[in-house]
C-alpha cells in the first residue's frame, strides 16, 4: 500500500511568494533590505562590527515579522501605535541590563571583544542593542499566535491570594538559591522573576500571564512559550560569526552545543518569554503608558 506524498507545485509557490511581496508593506521591505545588508556585513567585515550591525540587523528581523504579523491579521505592534512600538525598545534596554546584573553573579555568558571599549562605549553599544529583544519576542509572538487555533476553553480563573502569595515566595526563595548557590541554582534565573512579578501586578490590578489565560485560554502562553526558543535561535544564529560575541560557561550542561548555546540552555528562552511579558505590564503599569491590550498574542 503506497502513501500519497503531497506535491508542491512550483506555480502554486510562486502565485503565494507574488501574493505576499504585493501585500507587504514597505517597512517589510526595509527590513529584508537591512537583514540583506547587515547580516552578510556582520560576519565578513575585519574587526569590531558586531557593534554597529547588531541593532539594524535585528531592526530589519522586527520590521519583517511585524509586517507578516500585518499580512496575516490585519493589524500589529506598529499598526497600533508607532509611539507605542518605539516604547517597546525604551523599556526593553534596562529590562536585560536588569538580566546583565544577575550574570554579574552567575557568570554564565561572556563577551568576547568586551576589552576592546571603554565602558562607556560598551555600556553605550549594548543599551542599543538590547532594546531590541522586547520588540522581537513580543512581535515573534504575535505571528505565531496568528498560526494558534484558539482556545474556546477559559483557562484559569482569578487567583486567590494565598496562591499568588505562594508564587511570590517561591520566586524570592528561587532568587536566593540563585544568589546564594549561583553554580547550582542559576537556571531559576529564568523563572524566579515572573513567580515575583505576576503576584505584584495582579495585586496592583495591572495585567498578568493569569488574567490572559482567563480571558483567552491557553493560546498566549504557547505564542510566548515559543516566540522565545525562536528569537533564541535566531540570536544564537547571528552570533555566531560576530564580533564582538557573547560566549557561554554553563555548569553540568555545557555539552551539545547549538552555535556557542548548549543545546538544554534553550529551554531557557521559554520561562526567559514569560518574564519579560511579566516585566513589561509591570513597566507599562507602573508608568500608565501604554493599553492593556497593545500586544495581542490571543
Amino acid at each position: 500500500m503506497s502513501i500519497p506524498v503531497p506535491v508542491i507545485e512550483p506555480e502554486a509557490t510562486s502565485r503565494g511568494l507574488k501574493r505576499l511581496a504585493d501585500q507587504m508593506p514597505r517597512r517589510g521591505w526595509v527590513g529584508l533590505a537591512l537583514i540583506a545588508v547587515c547580516w552578510p556585513l556582520d560576519w565578513l567585515l575585519p574587526g569590531l562590527r558586531t557593534q554597529v550591525f547588531f541593532f539594524p540587523l535585528w531592526l530589519g528581523y522586527i520590521l519583517v515579522v511585524d509586517s507578516l504579523v500585518f499580512i496575516r491579521s490585519g493589524t500589529s505592534l506598529w499598526v497600533r501605535g508607532r509611539a507605542r512600538f518605539l516604547g517597546l525598545f525604551v523599556v526593553s534596554a534596562p529590562v536585560w541590563w536588569l538580566f546583565e546584573l544577575f550574570n554579574l553573579r552567575t557568570d554564565n555568558w561572556h563577551y568576547l571583544g568586551r576589552d576592546e571599549f571603554t565602558d562607556f562605549q560598551f555600556g553605550l553599544g549594548a543599551t542599543i542593542a538590547f532594546t531590541t529583544v522586547i520588540p522581537a519576542v513580543f512581535g515573534t509572538a504575535e505571528l505565531l499566535s496568528t498560526f494558534l487555533k484558539a482556545d474556546p476553553r477559559q483557562g484559569v480563573a482569578r487567583q486567590p491570594t494565598p496562591v499568588l502569595a505562594a508564587f511570590f515566595a517561591l520566586g524570592w526563595a528561587m532568587l536566593a538559591c540563585v544568589l546564594i548557590w549561583p553554580r547550582y541554582f542559576f537556571p531559576f534565573v529564568w523563572t524566579s522573576l515572573v513567580c515575583i512579578i505576576e503576584p505584584i501586578n495582579g495585586a496592583a490590578g495591572y495585567r498578568t500571564i493569569f488574567s490572559v489565560v482567563k480571558e483567552r485560554g491557553w493560546k498566549p502562553v504557547l505564542a510566548l512559550g515559543l516566540a522565545g526558543p525562536v528569537c533564541g535561535v535566531f540570536w544564537e544564529t547571528w552570533n555566531f560569526y560576530s564580533y564582538p560575541k557573547w560566549t557561554y560557561s554553563v555548569p553540568f550542561v555545557g555539552v551539545l552545543h547549538v552555535f556557542e548555546m548548549p543545546l538544554l540552555g534553550y529551554l531557557g528562552y521559554i520561562p526567559f518569554a514569560l518574564e519579560l511579558y511579566a516585566l513589561y505590564n509591570l513597566i507599562s503599569g507602573l508608568t500608565r503608558t501604554v493599553r492593556e491590550d497593545y500586544v495581542q498574542i490571543g
